[in-house]
């Protein structure tokens, strides 16, 4: 896949998730995500951000120290963090865009369970082909834990052993299966992000994110406060809505587990 323009783009779509056992549970929640080409966004904000608000408090806005280690700009921000990582796993090409699929902070509020760093390579190197993908994962314990995809594929199925603990309701085994799009179709962009979580007994969770991608402009950040005027609020709440349904299912119940002692899997 080329490089896309480097223009900040806001996605509106859905969030789906099933749980297959030992107790049914699904639901689909409409929400929005920005997608942010992080290599523009520093290297000439001035010229790429349009009516995003960087790195300052507004409605709706992105913060470097969101991500990462908490890197503000002055320290290199969001994409110093990840190149660091990147080169520690001697992955020295992911020199072209990077591609950050995030929440943004609504209100002043930002809670990011799952974000995706889409890296490609330069456009004078196999195109800006895909060259890695960092799937940076949240816990509501203020936890944070990276997978690292590399040499993926739009399309494909990449793998991963799962190291962090999310939900009480899952035990700290089996993998993550994960598959990622992002294509043209009449003229509209849309994105999809699933990951798929096999236990050792099988397939037990099944979800996504999806949407449709139209540039950051002031009429698509009033939809997007318009339509969900506290969304990350909303994200929270139906963590803990989720839960509960769990909980009077019966579902078994497992203690958080220490972290993993290395931030990264790969």
């Amino acid at each position: 896949m080329t490089q896309k323009p480097a223009t900040p783009l806001i996605g509106f779509g859905q969030v789906r998730h099933t749980r297959l056992r030992p107790a049914h549970n699904a639901f689909t929640y409409a929400t929005y995500f920005l997608m942010l080409p992080m290599r523009s966004l520093r290297h000439n904000p001035a010229a790429v951000q349009g009516p995003l608000a960087l790195n300052r408090h507004a409605l709706l806005s992105f913060f470097d120290r969101d991500h990462g280690d908490g890197r503000t700009p002055e320290q290199g921000g969001a994409i110093g963090w990840l190149d660091e990582l990147l080169q520690r796993d001697g992955i020295l090409d992911a020199t072209g865009e990077v591609w950050l699929h995030c929440y943004p902070r609504v209100l002043g509020y930002a809670f990011k369970p799952v974000s995706f760093w889409y890296c490609h390579r330069h456009a004078d190197d196999d195109g800006g082909s895909l060259r890695a993908i960092v799937v940076e994962v949240n816990n509501t314990f203020g936890e944070r834990h990276c997978y690292l995809l590399d040499t993926p594929q739009y399309g494909t199925e990449l793998l991963a052993a799962k190291a962090f603990h999310v939900s009480p309701f899952c035990k700290v085994e089996g993998g993550y299966r994960f598959r990622f799009m992002r294509a043209t179709h009449d003229g509209e962009e849309k994105t999809v992000a699933r990951i798929d979580y096999d236990d050792a007994l099988g397939a037990l969770l099944q979800t996504s994110v999806s949407g449709s991608l139209e540039p950051v402009t002031r009429a698509s950040i009033r939809k997007a406060l318009w339509r969900y005027p506290a969304m990350t609020l909303g994200v929270v709440f139906h963590i803990h809505l989720q839960a509960l349904r769990l909980w009077t299912k019966r579902v078994k119940f497992f203690s958080k587990p220490m972290p993993p002692d290395a931030f990264v899997t790969k």
